[in-house]
C-alpha cells in the first residue's frame, strides 16, 4: 500500500505558527485509518515551537533557501533558515524510510506550499512558488498536492491500483 506523507496541521494536529490545525479532510482521515498516512509537521520536526511567530520566504522561494540563496524569515526578522532546512530533511528520511511518492502539505506554508506562499512582506501577499520542505520533496522525485487538490491525488492512486 502506497504510503502518503501528509501536513501534521491537515490532520487536525494543532501544530500550526498560530498554534491551531488546519481543518478536518474526510479523504485524510480515510486514508490514515487504513494506515496509509506518515504524519509530518516539518516546522516542529525542524525544531521550532507551537505556537511561533508567522515565517515567510522573501520572494518565496522555498529552492532558493535550499541553495543557500534565500533565508527563511519570522515576522521579528529572526532567521529562522536552518530549522525550515531541518524539518525538510526530516521529510527527506521519511520519504526513503518509508518508499513514499507522494505528499499532501498545507498549501501556502513556507514550509508545505507547493504552488504559492507570500512574499515575505507580512502583507498577506501571495506569489507563484514552494515552501521549503514542497521543494525538497519535488527535487526527490515526490509529487506535492495541497489540501485542495486532494481529489486529483486520489484519482492517481486509482489509476496505481
Amino acid at each position: 500500500m502506497q504510503k502518503i506523507l501528509v501536513s501534521a496541521c491537515l490532520l487536525g494536529q494543532p501544530v500550526r505558527y498560530d498554534g491551531n490545525a488546519a481543518g478536518d479532510h474526510a479523504l485524510l482521515q480515510q486514508w490514515q485509518a487504513q494506515g496509509r498516512v506518515i504524519a509530518l509537521c516539518p516546522e516542529v520536526s525542524g525544531g521550532l515551537p507551537t505556537p511561533r511567530p508567522p515565517a515567510e520566504i522573501p520572494g518565496g522561494q522555498g529552492a532558493a533557501v535550499l541553495d543557500g540563496q534565500l533565508a527563511v524569515r519570522d515576522i521579528h526578522g529572526l532567521d529562522v533558515t536552518a530549522a525550515f532546512v531541518a524539518g525538510a530533511d526530516q521529510a527527506l528520511q521519511l520519504v526513503r524510510r518509508h518508499g513514499i511518492r507522494y505528499a499532501v502539505l498545507k498549501a501556502r506554508s513556507p514550509s508545505c506550499g507547493n504552488r504559492e506562499t507570500y512574499d515575505g512582506s507580512f502583507s498577506g501577499t501571495r506569489v507563484s512558488g514552494e515552501g521549503v520542505t514542497a521543494a525538497a520533496l519535488r527535487r526527490a522525485g515526490v509529487r506535492v498536492f495541497n489540501e485542495t487538490e486532494l481529489a486529483q491525488l486520489e484519482q492517481q492512486l486509482r489509476g496505481e491500483a
